[in-house]
């Protein structure tokens, strides 16, 4: 039996494997940067964005086509699907533009197929990136908080 990934295991096989000591990665974000939401907002050192969507299920993948904003911004060079491995046979409902990152049950992952970058691409200024920095550090108050009740509370 295979045993199904979940969102937050792939957030942190993906995180890992795209170098969070190199690049800026932060989850869920979306309020206050004029995008939609990004499962993951990759921001390389040069200051280019890259949406990593996240998709655990053939059904959140079909789905995921209904989406008003089609994964569209001109804030975004690079759009990667990241999907189980599972799911290759899934693939077709993945944009064409998309590059495909797949995560395997020991939560390794491996490039399936590179996105076809937007040309001209929008680069994030020292302003922005700290912005997304922000948020991304407030991510981890709310975390740590979570943490410690769930500690206290099996005390």
């Amino acid at each position: 039996m295979i045993q199904k990934l979940k969102t937050i295991d792939m957030e942190i096989a993906v995180a890992t494997y795209l170098n969070i000591r190199t690049n800026l990665i932060v989850p869920n974000i979306s309020w206050g940067m004029s995008l939609h939401e990004c499962d993951l907002l990759v921001i390389t050192p040069s200051g280019y964005g890259w949406e990593i969507e996240i998709k655990v299920t053939k059904s959140d993948l079909i789905k995921d086509k209904e989406k008003y904003h089609g994964h569209y911004n001109k804030k975004i060079k690079d759009l990667y699907f990241a999907i189980p491995d599972y799911l290759m046979d899934c693939i077709e409902h993945i944009p064409e533009r998309a590059g495909i990152i797949l995560v395997n049950n020991k939560l390794q992952c491996k490039t399936y197929r590179r996105p076809k970058s937007t040309k001209n691409a929008y680069q994030f200024s020292q302003a922005e990136r700290y912005k997304v920095a922000r948020l991304g550090s407030m991510r981890i108050w709310g975390l740590k908080r979570k943490l410690n009740n769930l500690y206290r509370s099996n005390k």
